[in-house]
């Protein structure tokens, strides 16, 4: 907990750091908003907010949670480097939270983990100055080890950690931009590859992440798009946006060792990621920020099977919660301080 708050409070200290290195010349970021102008110069901006919630309960007749405490970071932030007919573009997005709960004897369980950083570099191809041949590196993981909750002893068999999973993926193609808020990103030629530690895709006769079990890594070839909207919802409100979609040339069904399909694919069978992210600005330093992010992988199919709570064994009778079929799902609040830059 201790390098997590040290960490948050670092990032914090480097974000001051950057507004004192970096000068935003504000005709040339207004310019920005609307065209991409010739010109040499740093573009940057983005939100920083840290909150926590607490609650508290004693003798309380409707019962509840005695004493549970949650914190939480939320980073997306860009930088871009203009020089003439030449665009470099940098995004990151850092997610982290944690929640202390008196039930489980206040031992942290990881409510949030994401690192996404998006590096682009481009040259104008057009007279419109709107498209660009572009060049694209994305990196995405997270910080801390991760954790099936549900077993009594989970902190045995963690299921993830730093670079387990890893996701590497590099295009070439062609960008459509409109100032530094709106991008639109296609490639035909795109290699992404996953890494992971042996120890994480032999806990199943699966595999893991779409790695093969006992493998460390799973490399596909295929067209990546990535779309990128950022706009205001009224004067104290920023919603940003994106989307990116894949499909995997390389992609086919699995067999197992007597020929039996275990898992169907295709290339037409693609994966999404859609983020959207809402900052709202309550006063200077305080604002509330809400995300929600979908996920669709292949390589991540739904569980049919669940524990019985009854008889604490797996089950074959689907999951009596909601299924959202292979879908996964994350929606963050947040309350705290903000910085935006």
């Amino acid at each position: 907990m201790k390098k997590i708050v040290l960490s948050l409070a670092l990032l914090a200290l480097g974000i001051q750091n950057t507004n004192a290195q970096i000068t935003k010349v504000d005709d040339v970021k207004k310019s920005l908003e609307t065209t991409n102008k010739d010109t040499i110069a740093w573009a940057h901006g983005g939100v920083f907010n840290i909150g926590m919630n607490e609650g508290f309960l004693h003798n309380w007749s409707a019962g509840g949670e005695l004493a549970s405490v949650t914190i939480n970071g939320i980073f997306s932030g860009h930088l871009d480097r203009l020089h003439y007919r030449l665009i470099w573009s940098n995004n990151l997005d850092i997610n982290y939270g944690l929640t202390y709960a008196y039930s489980t004897s206040f031992i942290p369980h990881k409510t949030d983990d994401r690192i996404d950083f998006t590096s682009k570099y481009g040259i104008r191809i057009d007279s419109s100055k709107r498209f660009y041949f572009t060049g694209l590196f994305n990196f995405k993981s997270q910080f801390t080890k991760g954790y099936d909750y549900t077993k009594t002893n989970f902190r045995s068999s963690p299921t993830s950690d730093l670079f387990s999973p890893a996701y590497f993926t590099t295009a070439i193609g062609v960008e459509f931009r409109k100032g530094s808020d709106v991008s639109v990103f296609f490639s035909p030629l795109a290699g992404r590859l996953t890494v992971a530690d042996k120890k994480y895709t032999t806990i199943t006769p699966q595999g893991a992440f779409g790695i093969p079990v006992g493998k460390t890594q799973y490399y596909q070839f295929g067209a990546y798009a990535s779309a990128r909207d950022q706009f205001s919802l009224g004067k104290k409100t920023i919603y940003k946006a994106r989307l990116d979609i894949y499909s995997n040339y390389l992609a086919k069904d699995t067999k197992d060792d007597s020929g039996k399909v275990i898992k169907r694919d295709n290339p037409a069978n693609i994966s999404f990621l859609f983020d959207n992210l809402i900052s709202w600005k309550i006063t200077k330093s305080l604002n509330i920020t809400f995300g929600a992010t979908f996920i669709y992988d292949n390589n991540f199919p739904y569980i049919k099977t669940y524990t019985d709570p009854k008889t604490n064994l797996p089950t074959n009778k689907d999951d009596p919660g909601i299924n959202m079929g292979w879908l996964q799902i994350k929606q963050i609040f947040a309350l705290g301080l903000e910085k935006k830059f």
